[in-house]
């Protein structure tokens, strides 16, 4: 019972940092470029997974991975943090925080789709309507419910949003197939990414700025919060409960966390139609899994 309660509470923490996340992003985003929060917070992060690796005593883990691991998880480092935030910091740049965040939400629709031509999966009726009513919840977010909205929102946003959910599943495919340690598999990539993101930020003259003018507040929130610590608090929650697909299922309420932060800290108008889209994809993912449950009940039976 102890456990669990302690589950809970790094649950609720997960929650509350990830839901701070785009209120963090647009806060950053309104003073410095989506390519200079990128270099900055993915040091940041680095720092952060470094101290984490050492404090657990699996530097010496890294000496022990095989080369052909480290080139993969090099890799990998490019695909994210690297290429997943570029996009996604971009899109945020470009669109309103409630859009952007709820349409990333989209990305386990398309771990679906990606499973069928990199995994093998195949999608019966009901998973490809799930998809279609997924799409539509997007629909009704980018156009606040009225077709007459359509192309107010940037297009180029709304692509960057949708592009970084496509790219985002394929690091997961691609990374759940590597059995290593998550502090390591992170360290790498970040080691990785974080070295092309101050590359490119150096290449387009976007770090020669005056460190006074950046906001360091938002952007450590990011490093720290969004890209590194949570993510070992949320695996801390999952290690101390009886119920982990309990835990996965509360983590849905971040994006509601983020509209209402969003609506205190932005004063973003959230629209009643963002709500009802969010919603919308959010029943379906909660709705996929309980499918995927049952079929391998079956299957087991």
């Amino acid at each position: 019972m102890q456990l669990n309660r302690k589950a809970y509470f790094f649950t609720l923490l997960t929650i509350l940092f990830w839901g701070g996340a785009a209120t963090a992003f647009k806060t950053a985003l309104s003073q410095i470029s989506p390519i200079t929060l990128l270099s900055l917070s993915s040091v940041i992060s680095l720092l952060v997974i470094t101290i984490l690796l050492i404090s657990n005593h699996k530097f010496r883990l890294l000496t022990q991975l095989p080369t052909k691991q480290w080139f993969y998880l090099l890799i990998l480092g490019a695909i994210n943090p690297f290429l997943y935030y570029i996009i996604l910091f971009e899109a945020y740049d470009r669109l309103p925080g409630q859009v952007a965040m709820s349409l990333n939400y989209l990305w386990p629709v398309m771990l679906a789709l990606l499973s069928v031509p990199i995994l093998k999966h195949t999608l019966n009726r009901r998973s490809l309507f799930s998809i279609l009513l997924s799409f539509l919840g997007a629909v009704i977010i980018a156009t606040a419910g009225d077709f007459s909205n359509w192309g107010k929102l940037d297009t180029f946003g709304l692509i960057l949003v949708l592009t970084s959910t496509v790219v985002w599943a394929s690091y997961w495919l691609l990374s759940t197939r590597l059995k290593v340690d998550a502090t390591i598999k992170l360290f790498i990539g970040f080691l990785s990414g974080s070295l092309l993101s101050v590359i490119y930020a150096l290449w387009n003259n976007q770090l020669l700025i005056n460190l006074d003018n950046i906001p360091w507040l938002s952007v450590m929130y990011v490093g720290i919060f969004e890209m590194g610590f949570t993510f070992f608090i949320w695996l801390t929650a999952l290690h101390l409960t009886s119920n982990a697909a309990k835990l996965a299922n509360l983590i849905y309420l971040t994006p509601f966390v983020s509209l209402m932060l969003l609506a205190i800290f932005r004063h973003e108008e959230i629209y009643f139609t963002t709500i009802t889209g969010l919603m919308v994809i959010i029943m379906v993912i909660l709705a996929q899994k309980y499918w995927q449950k049952g079929f391998s009940k079956k299957t087991l039976n």
